[in-house]
């Protein structure tokens, strides 16, 4: 045996074996990776797309509250304007219904007031006109003066 044509042998049959494989094992193994980075890039981009889509949705988020925020906090406003702008017209309003029973309570004590004098005056002009009645009567006579003093008496 020849070590030489043993070798050219092994070789023979090695580039036999890689040939086999280069055209039957190899393209089927380099087709799965391709079609496996290929997915694996896809997933990538997905993953990448997703988390830029949550990054939107989260900025839309934040910017829709603080649009509610900012919504609510005019709103909260315009409510505590109107409360105070109903509080300040019905003070007003208690004021002016105040003044107005104030005046006429004062027009009333002064008709009152009026009434008293009025009839003060009558029973002032009345204790005169007896008075003077009974002074008139008395020194002209003690039976005319009872009588009189009896007759107003009657009348009281």
């Amino acid at each position: 045996m020849n070590i030489n044509l043993t070798l050219f042998g092994q070789t023979i049959a090695f580039a036999i074996f890689v040939w086999f494989c280069m055209k039957f094992v190899w393209p089927p193994l380099t087709q799965a990776m391709q079609e496996r980075q290929k997915k694996i890039a896809e997933g990538l981009d997905a993953a990448g797309r997703a988390e830029r889509d949550l990054q939107l949705a989260q900025e839309r988020a934040a910017q829709m509250l603080r649009d509610t925020k900012e919504q609510a906090a005019e709103i909260l406003d315009r409510a505590n304007k109107t409360a105070n702008a109903i509080v300040e017209e019905a003070k007003a309003q208690a004021r002016s219904e105040g003044e107005k029973l104030i005046a006429g309570a004062k027009a009333e004590i002064d008709l009152e007031v009026n009434r008293a004098k009025d009839q003060l005056r009558a029973q002032v002009a009345a204790l005169a006109v007896t008075g003077a009645e009974q002074i008139l009567q008395s020194s002209v006579d003690g039976a005319a003066h009872n009588d009189l003093v009896a007759k107003l008496a009657s009348q009281l």
